[in-house]
C-alpha cells in the first residue's frame, strides 16, 4: 500500500504531534479515510521528509505524530528557472505541474505580447495562490522535498532584464541549433517558453539581443506546455538526474 505524502508550513520534529489544517484533515478523513495509527509522510519544504501516524482523525480535527526524520533526497543537481508564458486553463496548469515532476527549481510566469490572460492585480494574486498549490501538490506526488519558487507574474521585459549567470535559452522554430546540443553551464539554465501563439519575432529579436540563445526541438511545432515538458526533460537527461 503506498503511504500518503502531505505538505504542511509548520516546524516539523521527531516525537512532535502536528495539526492538520482544515482543508487537509478533511481530505485525510473524509477522502482517504485513514485511521489512528495509520502511517503518514510530511514534508515542509526543509529538504527532509518525516515519517508520522495518525493519532487522531474526525470530522473536527487530525493530528500525526512525527516518528522519524528522514534525509531523502530527491532534488536535481541542476538549476533550472522556467520563464513560461502564461497560457489559459489547464495548459498553464499542466506546465507547472509536470515541470515540478521534472525537478525545475524556479518558475516564473511571463506576461508576454500574445498572452490572452488579462487579469486585475487582485485576480493575479488568486491565481499566483492557485499555482502555487499546484506547484505543492506535484512536490507530494513526486516525493519532493524542496518546493521550487514560484515567482509573482511579471512582463517578459522585467524577467529578461534580470541578472544572472545561468545559460539563457529561448525555444525558436527559426533557430538552427538544437536544444541536445547546448554546452553544459555549471550554474545551470534560464529557459524561455511562449505562450499560445509563440513569442512575436520582436520578442524574439530582444532576447537575443540581451544574451539568450535561441534553440528548437526538431522539425515539429509543438504545444507550449509539450515545449516545455520537453525542453526540461531534455536539459535534464543531458546534464541533470534522468
Amino acid at each position: 500500500m503506498r503511504i500518503s505524502r502531505f505538505y504542511t508550513n509548520t516546524p516539523l520534529y521527531v516525537d512532535s504531534e502536528i495539526e492538520f489544517n482544515k482543508q487537509l484533515a478533511h481530505y485525510v478523513s473524509t477522502v482517504l479515510r485513514l485511521k489512528q495509527g495509520d502511517p503518514v509522510v510530511l514534508f515542509n519544504g526543509d529538504g527532509n521528509e518525516y515519517s508520522a501516524e495518525i493519532l487522531v482523525t474526525n470530522k473536527k480535527q487530525t493530528i500525526a505524530l512525527v516518528n522519524t526524520q528522514l534525509s531523502i533526497r530527491s532534488e536535481s543537481p541542476l538549476q533550472i528557472h522556467l520563464a513560461q508564458g502564461v497560457s489559459k486553463g489547464d495548459r498553464m496548469d499542466f506546465a507547472l505541474q509536470k515541470s515540478v515532476e521534472l525537478g525545475v527549481s524556479e518558475i516564473t510566469p511571463v506576461i508576454t505580447e500574445r498572452c490572452s490572460v488579462k487579469l486585475s492585480e487582485e485576480r493575479w494574486a488568486k491565481k499566483h495562490e492557485q499555482w502555487q498549490k499546484i506547484v505543492i501538490s506535484a512536490c507530494e506526488q513526486s516525493g519532493r522535498n524542496v518546493i521550487p519558487t514560484l515567482h509573482e507574474p511579471i512582463n517578459l521585459s522585467s524577467w529578461i532584464g534580470q541578472s544572472t549567470e545561468q545559460a539563457k535559452i529561448i525555444l525558436s522554430p527559426s533557430a538552427t541549433t538544437y536544444l541536445s546540443s547546448l554546452k553544459r553551464n555549471q550554474h545551470g539554465f534560464r529557459l524561455l517558453i511562449g505562450p499560445e501563439g509563440g513569442l512575436s519575432e520582436q520578442e524574439i529579436y530582444t532576447c537575443e539581443q540581451t544574451g539568450f540563445q535561441s534553440a528548437n526541438l526538431g522539425p515539429r511545432v509543438l504545444r507550449t506546455e509539450t515545449a516545455a515538458l520537453a525542453s526540461i526533460a531534455i536539459i535534464q537527461a543531458i546534464f541533470g538526474d534522468l
